[in-house]
């Protein structure tokens, strides 16, 4: 901590807090995350002339602030927070294009120290996921049966059954349903969406065919059968999420107690280290200031000059024993985090596994969910023209049925007694003898 009255990290916050309120600022603090590459060590000095580096860039060189050290998950990076006020002028420090200067920072630490830069901080252009790679954005496809190995479970199917319900059986238990197909008369609909045609598959005649399974007009579309496993499958991938679910549990549970081991372990072990350089640290503060005299001694140390040299023997000395105490908690807390990313590695193969197999998961779900809207509106069509009432014939007049039926006996008579000759009879039509 830099610039604060009180030692506290809550306290020194509170009173950056305290001083903005004679402010307008309501922005009072700005905070930076230090993420160095996870397979580097990092020295404190390195942070340092990061922050340093950041102050110059935006401004806030010689503003309060606030350093914290933190280790996740076996990496090592520092967060650092700047009071924006000058309690001088109690205005805020101007932090323009400080997006811009902060990846300036980051691209020269980069190249000093030959750490991989990321592609996205070499070109701003690169970070569009428009130019994301193939690899980045394709998930796991999934693997589809051989078309040999569906015609070798069809001639089974086929095989097996001696009737059209027999036939059906078998295919729904290896997950076809047979159907009827727009041309091809019988077909399978796999729980993927794919038609495949009975007589083809099985490799059988189109009459053998019919012989046994029947008319297939009988047998649902091809749209019903989609729908039908979309339905299905819906139930199946909830049960399997669920499934992965537990199983991510229960692999991740032992590297979890590790972990919570391991952390109460290492934080011991830096009590301990803590506390034996702070007993040494005492031991020899009491011997540096055993040198200097004190009474007539201490006076004549000074007229002879013996206390100056004195004095920057124990700040020598003091420095040296600063300066080892921090290599000592360094290599402490290198090895430390040597061993948590080996265990960081078996946690991340675990969630990258289970991430990948959740991804499946959603993909395949998606697409059966797809397939339920495309053939949800043919159904939804279909269901009203069967609803729909059977159109009636419009009752005809008196006249049109005059003319569509043959004349009657009196009719005729009437006809011949006007003079009027009668119409021929059509061919078939059988007549009467006229009296």
């Amino acid at each position: 901590m830099r610039g604060f009255v009180s030692e506290d990290l809550t306290e020194a916050l509170k009173e950056a807090q305290a001083i903005a309120k004679g402010t307008r600022c309501k922005q009072f603090l700005f905070s930076v995350s230090l993420n160095p590459p996870e397979s580097e060590n990092v020295k404190v000095e390195t942070f340092e002339s990061a922050i340093e580096r950041i102050e110059e860039k935006t401004g806030l060189a010689g503003q309060p602030r606030i350093v914290v050290f933190h280790e996740k998950e076996g990496r090592r990076h520092a967060h650092c927070v700047w009071s924006r006020i000058d309690a001088e002028t109690m205005t805020a420090r101007n932090l323009s294009h400080f997006k811009l200067k902060l990846r300036d920072v980051s691209r020269e630490l980069y190249l000093e120290h030959d750490w991989q830069m990321p592609r996205g901080l070499m070109n701003s252009s690169e970070r569009d996921p428009r130019n994301f790679s193939l690899a980045e954005w394709q998930q796991a496809k999934r693997v589809g049966q051989d078309a040999r190995d569906l015609k070798t479970l069809m001639q089974e199917c086929w095989a097996v059954s001696d009737s059209r319900a027999a036939f059906a059986q078998a295919l729904e238990q290896r997950g076809l349903i047979l159907a009827q197909g727009d041309r091809r008369g019988h077909v399978a609909v796999t729980h993927d969406g794919e038609v495949l045609s009975v007589a083809r598959y099985t490799g059988k005649k189109t009459k053998e065919i019919t012989a046994r399974l029947g008319d297939p007009k009988d047998l649902p579309k091809v749209e019903e059968a989609k729908a039908r496993h979309a339905s299905e499958m819906a139930q199946t991938f909830q049960r399997h999420r669920a499934e992965a679910e537990q199983q991510k549990r229960r692999d991740l549970e032992p590297l979890e107690e590790r972990r919570a081991g391991m952390a109460r372990q290492q934080r011991e072990e830096r009590a301990m280290l803590e506390q034996k350089q702070q007993e040494r640290w005492n031991t020899e503060t009491r011997e540096w200031a055993s040198r200097l005299q004190s009474g007539m001694k201490g006076l004549w140390q000074r007229v002879s000059g013996e206390y100056t040299r004195v004095r920057e023997q124990n700040e020598h000395e003091a420095y040296t024993a600063v300066q080892r105490d921090r290599q000592q908690r360094e290599a402490l807390i290198f090895a430390q985090m040597r061993e948590r990313r080996e265990l960081q590695r078996q946690i991340k193969t675990v969630r990258e596994h289970h991430a990948a197999l959740m991804r499946d998961i959603r993909q395949d779900r998606q697409t059966y969910k797809q397939m339920e809207q495309e053939t949800a509106p043919t159904l939804q069509t279909r269901f009203r023209q069967a609803a729909a009432p059977a159109p009636t014939k419009a009752p005809q007049t008196a006249q049109a049925e005059a003319k569509t039926r043959a004349p009657s006996h009196a009719e005729r008579l009437q006809v011949l007694r006007a003079g009027r000759q009668p119409k021929p009879a059509s061919r078939g039509q059988d007549r009467e003898p006229e009296r």
